[in-house]
């Protein structure tokens, strides 16, 4: 592993995942990417679960859901990664989930995806979709999902 991209959602499994990405890259001198995907609508409706995750006083107030978002990765990864002695940069992205961690798994260069799941069951994933199963698919390369 060279470059680690890490999917951040507002919720402790993924915190911890995180962490363990951290751990990790740290090990193998890797890089970490710290992304959060959203869409306008989501990022409405999940300004203040964001805010209680990342302790570091990040406010989600702009009505900018690709700057909220960055600004949510950036706030995670100082609080989760900072303590390792890695590189790491973060990204905010807005749209379909799964074309957004594919766009920046491409985008910089990674060659392995740390992303949070939620158990599902089939047909849940064949009614609505699962981004989960969609990058697991279609990324070249590892993909690590902790679920909760």
């Amino acid at each position: 592993m060279d470059r680690a991209l890490v999917v951040a959602e507002p919720t402790e499994a993924a915190t911890e995942l995180a962490r363990m990405a951290g751990s990790l890259a740290e090990a193998g001198d890797a890089a970490v990417v710290l992304i959060h995907a959203t869409t306008d609508e989501e990022y409405a409706a999940r300004k203040q679960a964001m805010s209680s995750i990342a302790s570091s006083g990040g406010t989600y107030t702009t009505d900018d859901a690709r700057e909220g978002a960055r600004q949510f990765a950036q706030d995670l990864a100082e609080e989760e990664l900072s303590t390792f002695d890695i590189e790491y940069e973060t990204a905010g992205y807005v749209g379909e989930k799964a074309d957004a961690i594919l766009e920046a798994a491409d985008e910089h260069d990674c060659d392995h995806v740390y992303l949070p799941g939620r158990e599902r069951s089939p047909t849940g994933k064949a009614l609505f979709g699962d981004a989960t199963q969609r990058v697991l698919l279609e990324f070249d390369g590892p993909v690590t999902v902790l679920t909760e």
